[in-house]
């Protein structure tokens, strides 16, 4: 005979169901939660890395440059002309008094002759007014002398009447018109000699003021000579010629540029130093001069007091002998030494570090497996070295590359 069943407890087992469910999703995220990401994996050979040290090093800082003449000779044109004549190119070696261009101007040539036409008139006229100046005086000296003799002979004559006219041979009147007459004849004598100093000084002062004519002239003569002499443009030192950027048949006005002539042997070295690394630079640091032939010790001798496009231009006198094929506008690259620092924590210099700055780099741990981001506060900096103030110990590794691109992790994974 059949035994009826009961009927099970679905709604019971749904809900045991749904809570064990329930359990083991609150599980599953409670471990997901305690699992830290995974770091991003990172190519170890495309990474610069350097070990902290203790020890000296040296500050300094570093710019590319030039070798500059310290002596050039600029020669401009003193008047206009046409290229008529280039008996020299740029390397040649060149001596005083060298002719390196030739020009021609008629104008110049003509304005040469008419002031030595000048000159000449102007002489011409000064012999003349000497010689009407001397017979001016002359003629007064003459007529003085008549007036003198008459003058005296009067003064006899009257004192003679006098004389008869108090013994009464002639009349007091008589007496009287010979004394006036004597008298008119002085007067005439002093105006005389007045009119003879009045010649003479005129004479003296025309002449004179004809010479500083003559003078100012001849200062135009030589002047319009000077321009055509400078039409033979030569060299005014020895050395190299460096430039002449002319043609034939060009025109040149006056103040143009001719010619560059430079003295090869006396070279310096002239920088352009980074704004940011230029604050501790002073005149008489030592300075290396790289010239991709040699070093060269030198030491700054001028700093330019504006910065120029992002750089500060500083100058470096060069104390040794250059080495074979160093030559003027020959690219070098420069290095200033600016202290030495002792028992200092350093490393290599990282990407984008500012001295006295802080960034953030990867310290290699776990073996080298690993690389943490930790920050680092930096002191002075050298060339290819930056002291360390905070943040890491002797002897950590870290790395040195650009990490941007791993700004969002502070961990990553080495390979």
């Amino acid at each position: 005979m059949d035994i009826p069943r009961k009927p099970r407890n679905r709604r019971k087992r749904n809900l045991i169901l749904a809570a064990s469910a329930a359990a083991l999703f609150a599980a599953i995220t409670f471990g997901l939660s305690r699992l830290r990401a995974a770091a991003p994996l990172v190519d170890r050979g495309g990474l610069w890395t350097d070990t902290v040290k203790r020890g000296p090093i040296l500050r300094g800082v570093k710019g590319p440059g030039t070798l500059v003449p310290e002596r050039i000779r600029l020669i401009t044109a003193d008047t206009a002309g046409r290229v008529e004549r280039i008996p020299l190119r740029p390397g040649a070696q060149v001596e005083p008094g060298a002719v390196l261009l030739e020009l021609s101007n008629p104008d110049v040539m003509l304005q040469a002759l008419d002031a030595e036409r000048q000159l000449a008139q102007a002489q011409a006229d000064l012999i003349n007014l000497r010689a009407t100046s001397d017979g001016n005086t002359l003629a007064t000296r003459s007529s003085l002398a008549t007036l003198e003799a008459q003058a005296a002979d009067a003064q006899r004559r009257a004192k003679a009447d006098q004389k008869l006219a108090a013994d009464g041979v002639i009349s007091e009147v008589e007496a009287r018109q010979q004394v006036e007459r004597a008298e008119e004849l002085r007067s005439r004598l002093d105006l005389e000699r007045k009119r003879l100093g009045v010649v003479a000084g005129s004479g003296k002062e025309q002449v004179a003021a004809q010479e500083a004519q003559i003078e100012r002239l001849r200062a135009v003569v030589a002047f319009r000579r000077n321009q055509v002499d400078s039409m033979k443009v030569r060299s005014v030192d020895r050395g190299v010629l460096s430039e002449l950027p002319l043609e034939l048949g060009q025109w040149v006005t006056p103040g143009a540029l001719l010619a560059k002539v430079v003295q090869p042997e006396r070279l310096k070295a002239v920088l352009r130093i980074p704004e940011t690394q230029a604050r501790d630079l002073a005149l008489h640091l030592a300075a290396a001069i790289d010239t991709r032939n040699g070093l060269v010790q030198g030491q700054v001798s001028r700093i330019s007091p504006s910065a120029n496009q992002g750089s500060v231009e500083v100058d470096v006198s060069l104390s040794a002998e250059l080495p074979r094929g160093a030559r003027p506008d020959l690219t070098v690259e420069g290095t200033i030494e600016i202290e030495k620092l002792q028992d200092v924590l350093f490393v290599g210099r990282p990407a984008g570090a500012q001295a006295g700055g802080q960034t953030e780099l990867f310290k290699i741990v776990k073996g080298g497996d690993e690389a943490h981001r930790v920050k680092v506060r930096l002191g002075r900096s050298s060339v290819s070295t930056v002291e360390i103030v905070d943040g890491l110990a002797e002897g950590d590794a870290v790395i040195l590359s650009e990490m941007s691109q791993w700004d969002t992790t502070d961990r990553v994974r080495l390979r």
